[in-house]
Formats: C-alpha cells, sequence, structure tokens
C-alpha cells in the first residue's frame, strides 16, 4: 500500500525534486502529494528565529490540518560577514516575500566594501518530518561557497545568481539543475531524509 507524505510547498520544483530522490533511491511505496493535493487551510507565518523551529512550524501545522505525515523545509542564506544574516529573513531581506531582485540588489550593497576572502557564505536548509504520533525528525545541512559581486546565470532563483560553491567557478545559477540538485543544501537534506521515508513507507 502506498502511504501519502504531504509536503508542504506549493513550489513545484521542490515537489519534483523530491519525487527524483526517492525514486532515484528505490522508494516507490511513498506518495508526495503538495498542498495543492490537500483541502486549504490556514498557514502561520515563519516567525521562528531558526530554521529549526519555521520547519517544525510548518510541519506540525500541516500534520494539525490533514493527519497526514508532513515534510516541511527552511532554507536561506548565511553570510559570514553579516553574522550569518540574512539567514530566516533571506526571503524577505528586503522588505517584501520573495522580491528576489531587491533581495539581491540590498545584499550586494551591504556587501560591497567586503573583500573578497572575507565573502564567504553557505546555503542552509533544514528538513523536518512530523508524524502523527511519533518523534519529528529535523535534519540540517549545508552548501559552503563564497559570494560574487554580480549576478551571473538564470538556472536558479533567489541568491543563486551571486553564490559559488566551493569548488566552483560558476554560480549556482549557472549548473545545470542535476548538478545544483546532487551538490545543493536542499538536496543534501532531503537525500538525508530517504532513510525515514522508506521506513516510513514499509509500515
Amino acid at each position: 500500500m502506498t502511504r501519502r507524505v504531504l509536503l508542504a510547498t506549493r513550489n513545484a520544483k521542490k515537489l519534483g525534486e523530491l519525487r527524483r530522490i526517492l525514486a532515484d533511491a528505490g522508494v516507490t511505496d511513498i506518495e508526495i502529494v503538495g498542498m495543492a493535493d490537500v483541502e486549504p487551510f490556514d498557514e502561520a507565518p515563519e516567525t521562528g528565529a531558526t530554521f529549526e523551529e519555521n520547519a517544525l512550524a510548518k510541519a506540525r501545522d500541516a500534520v494539525e490540518a490533514t493527519g497526514l505525515a508532513v515534510v516541511a523545509d527552511d532554507s536561506g542564506l548565511t553570510v559570514d560577514a553579516l553574522n550569518g544574516m540574512p539567514g530566516v529573513l533571506s526571503a524577505r531581506w528586503a522588505g517584501s516575500h520573495g522580491d528576489d531582485e531587491a533581495n539581491l540588489k540590498l545584499l550586494l550593497g551591504q556587501l560591497a566594501d567586503v573583500p573578497d576572502e572575507r565573502r564567504g557564505a553557505a546555503f542552509v536548509c533544514t528538513v523536518a518530518l512530523v508524524v502523527p504520533g511519533a518523534e519529528p525528525v529535523v535534519l540540517r545541512r549545508e552548501w559552503r561557497g563564497t559570494l560574487v559581486r554580480e549576478p551571473r546565470g538564470s538556472n536558479g532563483f533567489g541568491y543563486d545568481p551571486i553564490f559559488v560553491p566551493d569548488g566552483e567557478t560558476r554560480t549556482s545559477a549557472e549548473l545545470a539543475p542535476g548538478e545544483k540538485d546532487a551538490a545543493s543544501h536542499r538536496g543534501q537534506a532531503l537525500r538525508a531524509l530517504v532513510p525515514y521515508l522508506r521506513e516510513l513507507g514499509q509500515k
């Protein structure tokens, strides 16, 4: 019997990524559904101080509303020279949620005087798996790199065009989707979740 698991997102790319990762791992008894596949419910704003708090809150809200096992993630960019900011505020750094261009412009302005050798950063992703009646699983993964001064590439979103992963000369937005899936913070976190989802499917 296939078990439905809700990935608490409306982002088709995130849904596709988790489905691909499970298929590659040979997990066939889990069906990943998204927010568009369940009855609408009130979603609380992300007010946690950490990625872990936000991912857990999002997952618990969705479990309560749907009764399904839920995977939720929270991710963002932490910049060394800004003491880990924008962090959980990454998507609304310039004020309004999801304005990638404004966020990018503001961050580049804040880093204008920071020398190249101090422009270290990491993309962080925390995923939470909450199953009714069980202890939650929370996993965090990081993708280290440096920030360049001008955006490059069109394959990404958010801060991808200025983030060059360690060991690379291309920005995250210049990587092919498969390359990014294999290395990124979200790809790492979702792959780390596979054993837990495999076990869930076998129950």
